[in-house]
């Protein structure tokens, strides 16, 4: 499938004008679902522990009262 005809197939399912398809960039998947080997999320507290950063928490702020 070219690219003109992956635009056109997806213009005629969404209704949208094959310029404008053209112009969001889809393009076609290739081979099967792509498994990670490490999850997809940080622990940013390991993160922080490995870089050796301490963590503190931040004091809220105070907010002015009018009088």
């Amino acid at each position: 499938m070219t690219q003109r005809d992956l635009n056109r197939a997806i213009a005629r399912a969404t209704g949208e004008d094959s310029a404008v398809i053209s112009r969001l960039g889809f393009v076609e998947l290739r081979g099967g679902p792509f498994e990670r080997d490490v999850p997809a999320v940080v622990d940013w507290d390991e993160v922080e522990a490995e870089r050796g950063v301490a963590i503190v928490p931040q004091r809220p702020r105070r907010t002015r009262v009018p009088a």
